[in-house]
């Protein structure tokens, strides 16, 4: 034992309330200040990195210094160092400006910050995540049971859905993995998908050679067909065809496989059938876009990323399960210091994760705020500033080369224009949008997608004006 006195808390981390609201007050008037410089300004970096570089080298972390300081330069860092996708013209990937209540959640969060392992630690943030994930599920049309969890991204919740399709397609790979299967296992999914099934493969162990992936019909969907042909050949050939997974909204194009038709091919063979939706999923919470969802309601399990459409703050995707047991099997570990270990529902016992944020609260307060018709008018807003933009820029001799009923267009620049990348490279040189450039069915797009819940007809019309200036021959 020591008769030495503790020393107190570090001022520096731990400030006194005054001083605590103090920052919190700056803080909420800096950073509203900044969203309005943002919208007003341009959408690509204009900082001087080498600059930039310089001033964080000094930071040696030798001597302390002042928090307020700080946090000015950080917030000027940020505004002149990252493309907006804050920006109402930022018509880019799937990462919107995120709602006020998900920004709010994410305050919540950081000052309780519950250990989301466990429903013994944190019993009401795990009943609040898992009430959000039967509300989904009921929304998709799953049954009763339907259950899941959040997760960092939909590359993790696809990755979940490969374990549980590996476990419930031979219950020893759970401590055999692949050699306990008779031949190679194997996964479907189209041609447009993610690229990160790519990884998720080589993660999963069963390599990338495992991935087979569908060619389209030609409009951008997985053709069924052809599908069905892959599945039959690898089955004469001995291997083991474990998953199938059509894409709800194609992240180059916006398309909806044929889900019922790849969950009729996935029952016929005992094929676990998965729909990763994460950008379409929030279509469901439209009555009149929900039926371009149809045949998700057939599906094993789900994969929706809350920070795509329905516009929460980064990393909260969801996992939603059919038959939510097997997340039990596949992730079920037995751990006697964690507060509870004989709940089902505790994460760490279904999921890849163990120690996590409490990512559901930004969805729980969104949709608590607006509700599925909040939401609903919020998605089939975007779908309609995508019309205006379609209309305007087909108008203009340019042709759309996607036929998606979801908010992300492919354009193709009329005749006697430069290349696409030609045109997207002088596009973000000028700051005025952000866009990408593409392929789609074997053609150069340029690729448009509503992610700003307030862009206006007027941002439209400086995309279009931007775009054909961009296209010109000479300027």
């Amino acid at each position: 034992m020591t008769n030495e006195a503790i020393p107190p808390p570090v001022p520096a981390l731990f400030p006194p309330r005054e001083q605590r609201e103090r920052v919190d007050d700056y803080l909420t008037r800096a950073l509203a200040d900044v969203t309005q410089r943002v919208k007003a300004g341009p959408v690509m970096p204009d900082i001087d990195m080498a600059r930039f570089r310089e001033a964080l080298g000094a930071f040696d972390f030798r001597e302390p210094k002042p928090l307020e300081p700080l946090l000015e330069w950080v917030i000027d860092c940020m505004e002149h160092g990252t493309v907006h996708m804050t920006h109402p013209r930022y018509f880019g990937l799937f990462n919107p400006a995120p709602t006020f209540p998900s920004e709010c959640a994410d305050r919540i969060a950081g000052c309780f910050n519950p250990q989301l392992a466990s429903s013994g630690s944190s019993p009401v943030p795990v009943a609040i995540e898992a009430h959000v994930i039967r509300a989904i599920a009921r929304r998709a049309g799953l049954p009763g049971g339907a259950g899941g969890h959040f997760t960092t991204s939909g590359s993790e919740a696809n990755y979940t859905a490969l374990v549980c399709a590996l476990t419930r397609a031979n219950p020893r790979f759970a401590t055999e993995g692949v050699r306990a299967f008779a031949g190679p296992a194997v996964m479907y999914t189209s041609k447009e998908c993610q690229p990160a099934w790519h990884k998720i493969a080589h993660q999963a162990g069963i390599g990338r050679q495992s991935l087979r992936l569908v060619d389209t019909d030609g409009t951008g969907r997985m053709d069924a067909t052809k599908l069905s042909a892959m599945v039959e050949d690898d089955l004469r050939d001995g291997a083991v065809p474990v998953l199938i997974s059509p894409t709800a909204g194609t992240t180059g194009a916006g398309m909806v496989d044929p889900l019922e038709a790849c969950a009729r091919i996935a029952r016929e063979h005992g094929i676990w059938c998965h729909v990763d939706a994460a950008w379409g999923g929030a279509a469901l919470c439209s009555d009149r876009l929900k039926g371009e969802l149809a045949g998700i309601e057939q599906a094993d399990s789900v994969t929706i990323d809350a920070h795509k459409w329905f516009a929460t703050t980064m990393g909260c995707g969801m996992f939603i399960a059919r038959e939510p047991s097997v997340l039990n099997e596949a992730f079920g570990v037995g751990a006697d210091f964690m507060p509870s270990t004989a709940s089902s529902i505790d994460p760490y016992l279904n999921s890849v994760q163990w120690s996590r944020r409490f990512m559901g609260l930004r969805l729980f307060l969104a949709l608590g705020t607006a509700g599925w018709a909040g939401y609903g008018t919020h998605v089939e807003r975007a779908v309609k500033v995508i019309d205006q933009l379609k209309l305007t820029l087909t108008h203009l001799g340019w042709t759309a080369a996607n036929q998606s009923h979801l908010a992300v267009l492919c354009l193709i620049p009329p005749p006697e224009s430069l290349p696409v990348r030609e045109i997207v490279r002088r596009l973000l040189d000028s700051g005025h949008a952000w866009a990408a450039a593409a392929t789609f069915e074997g053609r150069s797009v340029t690729r448009v997608c509503v992610t700003h819940g307030e862009t206006s007809v007027e941002d439209v019309s400086e995309l279009a004006v931007a775009l054909q200036q961009a296209r010109a021959l000479s300027r």
